[in-house]
């Protein structure tokens, strides 16, 4: 038996050495190939309430940076025990960095103004956000969701989500986010 899978093998590395360009170009077609389905699956990516409302918070929290993107953001998820406030941080070239605070809850419950307060106090000091963002699949308290209008929070609440999950809708254009201008580097000239 032995004998037999050595012999196999070195039939194996001959066939591979002669046919070489061969293999590498099925191995680009195939790199390739899944590429474009990785990235039509993020481009068409639409997730229905009730299949988030079945998620845990941790797979929330993933749901959450395959939609920003989706949405042409490069995000990763960065939420955990300690993450002061941040769950996904995004950037994006004409938007600029980006952090969410998930809040996922059971259906029907709501998030107070706390967590709004908390998000206030680190997106910009901690995380150099320019946007943040309270996300929940339940609902806000009517304080939370002013309080973030007056201090600059951006929310989405479960009607919101469904227009960014469900319906497509990007989430730089449901919260109307206005273009960053490109942060110059220090030290370096203009072009």
């Amino acid at each position: 038996m032995l004998v037999l899978l050595v012999q196999a093998a070195e039939a194996g590395a001959r066939a591979a050495a002669q046919h070489w360009p061969v293999l590498a170009s099925l191995t680009s077609a195939a790199a390739v190939g899944a590429a474009v389905w990785w990235t039509r699956r993020l481009v068409t990516l639409r997730l229905s309430l009730s299949g988030i409302d079945a998620l845990g918070d941790q797979d929330f929290e993933y749901a959450l940076r395959d939609l920003l993107v989706r949405d042409g953001w490069t995000a990763r998820k960065v939420g955990q025990q300690g993450d002061q406030a941040a769950d996904v941080i995004g950037q994006h070239p004409g938007l600029g960095r980006i952090v969410l605070q998930a809040k996922y809850t059971k259906v029907g419950a709501k998030v107070d103004s706390q967590v709004m307060y908390q998000v206030k106090g680190t997106a910009g000091p901690v995380h150099n956000a320019d946007t943040a963002v309270v996300v929940t699949n339940g609902s806000l308290t009517r304080d939370a969701r002013a309080w973030g209008d007056r201090h600059g929070i951006h929310w989405i609440d479960r009607d919101r989500l469904r227009q960014w999950a469900e319906h497509g809708i990007a989430l730089h254009d449901l919260l109307r986010l206005p273009a960053r201008p490109t942060r110059r580097r220090l030290g370096r000239p203009e072009a």
